[in-house]
């Protein structure tokens, strides 16, 4: 029996692990191209989202708000811990979703990929249209 359930644990470890190594590869916190700004992603349920931590507006104004945004209703809300990504799925190298918001201009995206370049460098690409799309390079913060 304890044989049985130890072929069992490997079975299952051996089938979690690729899972686990893509999601770390897209986990943790990244420098954003603008207003140094950190974004971490982190799983949210059933897929990737990414909230800001830190950019230069927030060290200058803890309680900064989104004041940029082109939805009146919506600029009294706190920039730190915004959602600026949102219901990414895929891997191990490429997820794909949306919305992406990007709070320095106010801008969202509606569709977007994130793609792991390499273990410190992903690539953020927010399209408002098919052929609409801007792309950012962000560093992972060690």
């Amino acid at each position: 029996m304890s044989r049985l359930l130890t072929t069992l644990a490997l079975a299952v470890s051996a089938i979690a692990a690729p899972a686990l190594a893509q999601e770390a590869g897209l986990t943790g916190r990244w420098r954003t191209s603008a207003e140094n700004g950190v974004v971490a992603i982190e799983r949210c349920g059933d897929s990737f989202c990414g909230r800001l931590k830190d950019a230069k507006p927030l060290r200058a104004d803890p309680d900064q708000r989104d004041v940029r945004n082109r939805n009146a209703e919506l600029r009294t809300r706190k920039l730190k811990d915004l959602t600026v990504l949102a219901n990414f799925s895929g891997g191990p190298k490429s997820w794909s979703g949306g919305p992406l918001y990007d709070p320095e201009t106010g801008q969202g995206a509606s569709t977007g990929t994130l793609t792991l370049v390499d273990d410190d460098t992903l690539a953020v690409r927010g399209c408002i249209a098919p052929l609409l799309c801007r792309t950012q390079t962000w560093k992972r913060v060690r």
